[in-house]
């Protein structure tokens, strides 16, 4: 089984020079024809709905850094912040019958669900008007109505739970596929190698998408994982292992729609590794002294969103005004989302285990 990469169509955002590992100069060194290939198969539309997923996701998690200062929201949080396009570019096939499983690390993955920021916010803030009665907090929100089965602290947990969740869809004879989103951390957890062996003798509809941003907490990949890509393990489990750049939306799309496809047609799971990166540490608490600035800076030059952005505009797709009515639409749903939770009820001391149990 050989692992395929999917290369980068952004070659005028690579790294610089200091970051070019073998493995991203490869994913960075993208044909044009390449790039255009997922932008002929969706709609202007869709295209445009996708960067505002994209900043959506990303001015939700800075706002939710911003309640997080100013006290509003207990407790921590861990922010996706420069995985945007992993997110939005894996969920773009799905619909309401897929399913997702997701991490502690999880606000993108909603939002890409079609979770609403005014309930995630209020589920932040522990408000009855969240998405679990403010119960969950920043690292369970679920909305099982769009499919999203939840986030999960614990490290590989989600992973299991979606092979479950498969083998119920395919019982069903349903055309439902299952994504379960997991970070580097989780390919050497005993759960994942399970999982992958049992998906792949049942010719189970699942997805497996590891969001390797480098660093499971302050671990590197490099000191924690045997193998040099996360990828390479689908080979041991019979199923197709595929390294995509995660920092561009047409790439992780176009692996997206290859897996989902493959999946509903009855031929078994895929393992994705979105090579990506969190501009932001593990969690609030991490004071980052095991990576270096310059090792930041040269991500952040590989921006997904404005990546995106300058595709878009280069291909006529969309046009720079555009992309700033996107911003100022997401800046007032952010701000009327937040005076939403702000406004929404605190749960009762008399109802605390209410809702914890399914009635």
């Amino acid at each position: 089984m050989s692992i395929e990469i999917v290369k980068s169509r952004r070659a005028t955002v690579e790294a610089p020079p200091a970051m070019q590992s073998p493995e991203i100069a490869a994913l960075a060194g993208a044909t044009a024809s390449n790039r255009s290939a997922i932008y002929r198969r969706l709609s202007p539309q869709v295209l445009r709905q996708s960067l505002r997923k994209m900043h959506l996701i990303r001015r939700f998690e800075e706002g939710a850094e911003d309640a997080y200062m100013r006290g509003l929201v207990h407790g921590t949080m861990h922010l996706s912040i420069g995985q945007e396009a992993s997110a939005v570019g894996i969920c773009l096939p799905l619909g309401d019958d897929d399913y997702i499983t997701s991490t502690h690390r999880g606000h993108g993955h909603c939002i890409a669900k079609g979770a609403e920021v005014a309930r995630m916010f209020a589920e932040f803030f522990g408000k009855e008007d969240g998405y679990c009665r403010g119960r969950g907090g920043s690292m369970h929100i679920a909305d099982v109505s769009k499919g999203n089965i939840g986030a999960n602290g614990i490290v590989g947990g989600g992973i299991p739970i979606a092979v479950g969740v498969a083998l119920s869809m395919k019982k069903q004879k349903r055309q439902s596929v299952v994504v379960s989103f997991f970070g580097d951390g989780a390919n050497n957890e005993g759960a994942f190698h399970e999982a992958l062996n049992m998906a792949s003798i049942w010719k189970l509809p699942v997805i497996f998408v590891c969001e390797n941003n480098g660093y499971g907490m302050s671990t590197s990949t490099e000191r924690s994982t045997a193998v040099k890509n996360v990828a390479e393990r689908a080979e041991a489990y019979a199923m197709p292992g595929v390294i995509v750049d995660g920092n561009s939306f047409a790439d992780v799309a176009q692996a997206s729609f290859d897996a989902v496809e493959r999946a509903r047609r009855g031929e078994g799971p895929t393992l994705i590794e979105s090579k990506t990166y969190r501009i932001r540490g593990h969690s609030r608490s991490d004071r980052n002294r095991y990576r270096t600035k310059e090792e930041i800076e040269a991500w952040q030059a590989r921006d997904p969103i404005h990546g995106f952005e300058t595709e878009l505009v280069e291909l006529d797709l969309v046009s720079p005004s555009e992309i700033e009515a996107i911003r100022a639409e997401v800046e007032r749903e952010i701000a009327d989302g937040i005076e939403f939770a702000k406004a929404s009820p605190e749960p009762s001391v008399d109802e605390l285990t209410r809702y914890v149990y399914t009635e």
